[in-house]
């Protein structure tokens, strides 16, 4: 099993944690990581763009003028695509971007992400990320002792105080065990975990 360091909110180390191979020592499948991505980034896409066609502009049913004889090139409707005011040829329609991937591939891709980070030695795990109130300079000196400055912060329960503290660094997110995904741990250079959520993933995902 691979051991990482445990520290406390100071940066300091405070001891060891041995993490469940299962989950952070599994082959890296690139395959299926670059799936799980694509996959969430069109399933957040809304599929609502519009657009009319020629058939759906109103008016233009009568012929602007006779077809011969005017010296200007024949034309058939004032809705066509070329005049102002008119159809779009291939007008976007709403249609549904939806990707489905398989919960065993999710889990793998997941797992695979998760391995990555723990091989690049940015896997951090903090014994309790607390905060006694909303304060940006606490977090920032935490990531600045890890050396970290882009980081996906994991945490166990919905601690508003150490959203708070977070939601005004730049390159910072807070998540929680039930909402990490692939795209947001690519995204972001470092994980920074709470225990308890490591804890939590790994009864999860074991």
């Amino acid at each position: 099993m691979a051991t990482v360091s445990v520290y406390n909110m100071e940066g300091a180390v405070v001891g060891n944690v041995e993490l469940n191979d299962a989950i952070f020592n599994v082959e890296i499948n690139e395959n299926l990581v670059h799936q799980a991505v694509i996959t969430q980034l069109a399933n957040k896409r809304q599929g609502t763009q519009s657009a009319k066609t020629r058939s759906e502009v109103s008016g233009g049913g009568k012929k602007p003028w006779r077809q011969k004889g005017t010296g200007h090139a024949r034309q058939g409707s004032i809705r066509a695509p070329q005049w102002t005011g008119g159809g779009v040829v291939f007008a976007p329609k709403p249609r549904d971007y939806e990707i489905k991937m398989n919960k065993k591939e999710k889990r793998a891709a997941l797992k695979s992400v998760l391995t990555s980070r723990v091989q690049e030695e940015k896997f951090f795990v903090i014994d309790a990320i607390k905060c006694e109130e909303p304060k940006t300079k606490t977090m920032v000196n935490l990531l600045d002792k890890l050396g970290t400055t882009k980081a996906l912060v994991i945490l166990n329960d919905n601690d508003q105080n150490v959203i708070l503290s977070s939601r005004n660094i730049p390159d910072v997110k807070t998540a929680l065990t039930n909402t990490i995904n692939v795209f947001d741990i690519l995204k972001y250079d470092s994980i920074v975990i709470d225990k308890a959520a490591l804890e939590t993933i790994e009864e999860v995902y074991a």
